[in-house]
């Protein structure tokens, strides 16, 4: 078969390492007004941006943010005017970075650009510095808004909100707490092995997927065991890249497809919904990825690395997330279940991601799987 031509966008300078996000303030000497997009905890860290130009800090991001959140930042945009726009946060903060950084100078809005390659351009230079090893939104090229309306998320994907320099520094992770990192891990986790197991893998992406889900299995216990443990920190910030990547010309499938509508819906984190969900997408795909599935159990410690049935690989999965701290019960976390239809269709509808997957689900499956994680 062959291999499908790719393009790969990375940030034009990355800087990995603890306390370089000291560095941005030397990268933006000459900017005179800055826009920093945050939540009221990461706001805690602008002192050490170094910065030397007026700052305006527009902290409402909330955990899924909304089109009125985007809306609101572009017009605190519009009003400092920024030559430089830094997002500084999780993956949400910096979603919305990259649309501010495009769309307030123009006139275009976010149905305009809703889908690929429809930003018209940017002037404002764009820095993004991650605070969680999550979503790997520093890496790309994609942003996902709710539309609380539809009940739905719009993906944008344009080269244009690409940064123009990304930080991973371990330091700005070590207060986050146990559950999120766990959680948070496992989504990057996710982003790898959904990638790597697509119908539309690529050679060259499934390096970066290996990397990612490498660097999961030696350093996500560590990182949630202690916080402060810099070098599993830095592991994790760099899977959590080596994800994002992925992201940008292959994608995630099934998995993240499933996730989404515990996110919209029923208001659950996004690094949560897709931990409670991989175990079994990952056994789900495994009879026609089993090659790949192995890779993967091997990495993460799973039955020792041997060939798993399914059901074994299942069952080491959900211990895997389990032995984190995740509580992987959808009735846990307020689901109801006369509900779960309602999920399976939204994420059944999602043919962005859906149809990435390498074996084709119904909505029955869906509802399966949504009713084993009850």
């Amino acid at each position: 078969m062959a291999i499908a031509p790719i393009t790969l966008h990375q940030p034009r300078r990355l800087i990995v390492g603890a306390g370089t996000i000291r560095e941005v303030g030397i990268w933006a000497a000459d900017a005179a007004s800055v826009l920093v997009i945050a939540t009221p905890i990461t706001a805690g860290f602008i002192d050490r941006l170094q910065l030397t130009a007026r700052i305006t800090v527009f902290d409402a991001i909330p955990g899924e943010p909304d089109i009125a959140t985007l809306d609101a930042a572009i017009q605190a945009a519009r009003g400092c005017r920024p030559d430089l726009i830094v997002g500084l946060g999780g993956g949400s903060v910096l979603d919305v970075a990259k649309l501010v950084a495009a769309l307030w100078t123009g006139d275009q809005t976010l149905a305009d650009v809703a889908g690929p390659n429809k930003v018209a351009g940017r002037t404002t230079r764009l820095v993004q510095v991650a605070t969680t090893a999550g979503t790997g939104s520093e890496a790309g090229i994609r942003s996902l808004i709710t539309d609380p309306e539809k009940g739905s998320k719009i993906a944008v994907e344009s080269p244009h909100l690409i940064a123009d320099v990304a930080v991973l520094d371990p330091e700005l992770t070590y207060s986050v707490p146990p559950a999120v990192t766990a959680a948070t891990g496992v989504d990057a986790m996710a982003h790898c092995v959904e990638a790597f197991t697509n119908r539309r893998a690529h050679p060259m992406i499934d390096g970066f997927a290996r990397m990612g889900f490498g660097l999961v299995g030696r350093f996500l216990a560590r990182a949630v065991r202690d916080g402060t443990d810099t070098e599993a920190r830095e592991g994790m910030m760099l899977a959590s890249y080596y994800g994002g990547i992925c992201l940008g010309p292959v994608n995630t499938a099934a998995g993240h497809a499933i996730a989404y509508p515990l996110g919209t819906r029923l208001g659950l984190p996004h690094g949560l919904a897709n931990a409670i969900i991989f175990p079994r997408v990952l056994a789900f795909n495994q009879p026609v990825a089993q090659e790949k599935s192995a890779e993967v159990a091997h990495a993460l410690g799973l039955g020792a690395g041997e060939r798993l049935s399914q059901d074994d690989l299942l069952r080491q999965a959900h211990v895997f997330c389990r032995n984190l701290g995740i509580e992987m019960s959808l009735r846990a976390h307020g689901a109801l279940e006369a509900d779960l239809p309602i999920y399976a269709a939204d994420a059944h509808a999602n043919r962005r991601l859906m149809d990435n997957n390498p074996i084709d689900m119904s909505v029955e499956d869906i509802l399966a799987i949504y009713r084993a994680a009850y």
